[in-house]
């Protein structure tokens, strides 16, 4: 008897550490993230996933609570991954408080939770889309320039390098689409000074990265409530400049028309 019931309990205890999702933590060592799948999924179909960061303060639970993107990764098929900060911000390299990092924690931290996710849930490795707001769009470009590979392409809202872009990023280029509001005041498209650093300049990254990646002349496109500026290069990856008429905001239609514009490009 005693056996069987110390054989129960350990099945307890190994569903209750799988039993995470949008609504409980899954656990990556001290850090967690949370998940939802497509509505009916039928838990075995491999589906492709949005990783979603946070801006300042905000947390995986937050992400759980957007209704409208919990709604919209449905509509697309897709998992919703959110992924949590170890702390209120993210460990970036200019920081405010992380001036002196290399931003390899979090690039640790987030292929942690690709391989949880995959191992726990039918995920799509392939293609998975990071995308985040404010300081989460910060997050998500230091992904692109250093883990490019590791996604099918970004789409960074609001928010780009902390004080500059680097010189160059790791190869190689991918397809990334920036989404920015022409009147936010709390990531100018310029920047501002925080603490003793700066928001990087949005034109500055979009340049580097255009020579990095090698992308043409960019094209004027006019989209509902959008408009962008499109380069593309000879591996077929886009480079896209949205503004949107407005300040520091996340919609999610640009999130759909971010995941529209990868699924044109091939990306997914």
């Amino acid at each position: 008897m005693k056996r069987l019931f110390a054989c129960l309990f350990g099945v307890l205890l190994a569903s209750s550490a799988l039993a995470c999702g949008p609504d409980t933590n899954c656990m990556v060592g001290d850090r967690h993230y949370r998940i939802a799948m497509p509505d009916g999924h039928d838990g075995a179909t491999p589906v492709p996933a949005i990783i979603f960061a946070h801006g300042y303060r905000g947390s995986a639970k937050g992400v759980m609570r957007n209704g409208s993107l919990r709604a919209l990764a449905s509509d697309l098929g897709a998992a919703l991954i959110a992924v949590k900060s170890d702390g209120p911000g993210w460990d970036l390299p200019n920081g405010p408080r992380t001036l002196d990092s290399d931003g390899s924690a979090e690039f640790a931290y987030f292929e942690a939770v690709i391989d949880d996710a995959a191992n726990r849930f039918a995920i799509d490795t392939d293609r998975l889309v990071a995308t985040g707001f404010s300081a989460g769009g910060m997050m998500v470009w230091n992904l692109a320039c250093a883990r490019p590979a590791q996604f099918a392409g970004f789409i960074p809202i609001a928010g780009t390098f902390w004080k500059a872009p680097p010189d160059r990023c790791a190869t190689p280029a991918a397809s990334v689409i920036h989404i920015h509001g022409d009147a936010d005041k709390t990531v100018p498209l310029l920047g501002r000074v925080i603490g003793p650093t700066k928001q990087g300049e949005v034109p500055a990254t979009l340049e580097m990265y255009e020579r990095f990646g090698d992308f043409g002349a960019p094209e004027q496109m006019r989209y509902d409530g959008l408009r962008c500026e499109v380069q593309t290069n000879a591996g077929g990856d886009v480079l896209e400049f949205c503004l949107f008429s407005g300040g520091h905001a996340f919609r999610t239609e640009h999130l759909r028309h971010g995941w529209a514009e990868l699924e044109k490009a091939g990306q997914l």
